[in-house]
């Protein structure tokens, strides 16, 4: 992969240039968040099981054990684990090329040795044909500059996202990572309850699956790629999709309609090269969620903000 000297805002990423290292970090970042999500309490569309970007990386945020808490960071500048307990304990182990298996064994003997043991369900979800973590000896990549990349990228994401989440007033998710397709995310609700969703997502329960879509949605996101579209792209679709929503006029150009996905997609190549990348994906953002709550009749006068909050 062609190197850059750090300072790049959109860095180049395509997914065949790192497709064994994503799928590696992808199966990591399972690991991780299903430490987050064995310890927390449930929260609404599983939004207690999600990841966040931070200033070198990703976290787990705060996590309960007890009367403690402890967080997991994943720091893609130094490229470290660190675990760090509110009693002051402190451990980790550096990112470099290893084994699934052996990422796991480390993980939870750093957690057992701070005393914080954690049993988690130890195989992938939503994806076919998972291997278990103790035995997965086949993903092992780990190409520092790539992931540095793909980082950097979340990191516009989510600044760009949080601009897009300030404009809505009514129920919205954070902008996070779900570690299950290794997506950023970002989801406005209708307030409307929705028809149960047929689910059939690999390797996830139904129950799971209906329980995210309980209620009308408008989400939008990043992700790395998925074939089909075997390139980083963002997306963004309505659940239930409203009648005319597949047909609805989007930006900015080089968006469109994936009936395989049932999502509009936009590559990232598009962003990137656009004269300005931020407005170029707020536009896609903006757009595709006026088709969805137009099309869906959302109330809009009561769940957008208008005009800016006065400085305090």
């Amino acid at each position: 992969m062609p190197k850059d000297d750090g300072r790049e805002t959109w860095p180049a990423l395509e997914l065949a240039d790192w497709i064994a290292t994503r799928d590696t970090l992808h199966m990591w970042l399972q690991i991780v968040g299903k430490v987050r999500l064995k310890q927390m309490p449930w929260v609404n569309h599983s939004w207690h099981t999600t990841l966040y970007v931070t200033s070198r990386g990703l976290t787990t945020s705060p996590i309960p054990h007890g009367s403690r808490e402890f967080q997991i960071d994943l720091d893609f500048i130094d490229h470290r684990l660190g675990i760090e307990s509110s009693d002051g304990r402190a451990g980790g182990f550096p990112l470099e090329p290893r084994p699934v298996a052996a990422f796991y064994e480390r993980l939870m003997s750093e957690l057992v040795r701070l005393d914080l043991p954690v049993r988690i369900y130890a195989k992938p979800n939503e994806i076919p044909e998972p291997i278990p973590f103790a035995s997965d000896t086949i993903h092992r990549d780990y190409d520092a500059d790539a992931v540095n990349r793909f980082w950097r990228i979340l990191v516009q994401v989510d600044r760009v996202m949080k601009e897009f989440r300030a404009r809505f007033i009514g129920k919205c998710s954070p902008a996070h990572l779900f570690w299950g397709a290794m997506d950023m995310a970002l989801t406005r609700f209708s307030g409307r309850t929705a028809p149960p969703h047929p689910g059939g997502i690999p390797n996830l329960p139904d129950r799971v699956t209906r329980e995210a879509y309980s209620h009308e949605v408008s989400s939008c996101g990043f992700w790395a790629g998925t074939p089909p579209v075997d390139y980083p792209a963002f997306y963004a679709y309505a659940y239930p999709e409203p009648s005319g929503f597949a047909a609805a006029r989007v930006g900015p150009a080089g968006a469109f309609y994936s009936p395989e996905f049932r999502e509009f997609i936009l590559p990232y190549a598009r962003v990137r090269e656009a004269p300005s990348p931020d407005a170029a994906l707020l536009e896609f953002f903006q757009s595709t969620y006026e088709a969805a709550a137009d099309l869906g009749g959302w109330d809009r006068p009561a769940l957008e903000r208008h005009g800016a909050l006065a400085p305090v």
